[in-house]
């Protein structure tokens, strides 16, 4: 927890408006269009931390069975607010979730972020050998 801060997984609560104004200048979504991203969380467990003033800050989000599996995604935290620990509580709530618990993999991809999520137990793939993937990285500016 930071001092001042709220954190919310409520959907109801999310500022959409500011999500999809991140992340469609943001190197792994851009361009996606709102819909898009709406749909995609509504079908994912988000996470959002609210500053003093109740302005969304910081997201996150896990596209999960529940079960046995979880993919780790959109994971920001404002420029303005970074320095102040809101990224380390994020993933302490994402990964302390009742609903994200006894998975036997949790996957993220990301760019410049591994000394963050190293904190947090994520490694290298172990055999990478064994994922593929279907990539189609101009997909939203086709739409």
């Amino acid at each position: 927890m930071v001092e001042g801060f709220s954190l919310s997984n409520d959907l109801e609560e999310m500022n959409l408006d500011m999500i999809h104004g991140f992340l469609s200048c943001s190197y792994w979504a851009k361009d996606i269009p709102f819909e898009t991203l709406q749909r995609a969380l509504e079908n994912s467990l988000c996470f959002g931390i609210f500053s003093p003033s109740n302005e969304q800050v910081a997201f996150a989000r896990a596209v999960t069975d529940y079960a046995t599996y979880a993919y780790l995604a959109d994971v920001f935290v404002l420029e303005e607010y970074r320095g102040k620990g809101l990224s380390k509580w994020l993933m302490q709530s994402v990964l302390e979730h009742p609903q994200l618990q006894g998975f036997r993999r949790i996957t993220l991809a990301t760019q410049d972020a591994h000394a963050l999520y190293e904190q947090f137990g994520f490694k290298p793939l172990a055999s990478p050998q064994i994922f593929m993937e279907r990539w189609n990285p101009d997909v939203y500016s086709k739409a």
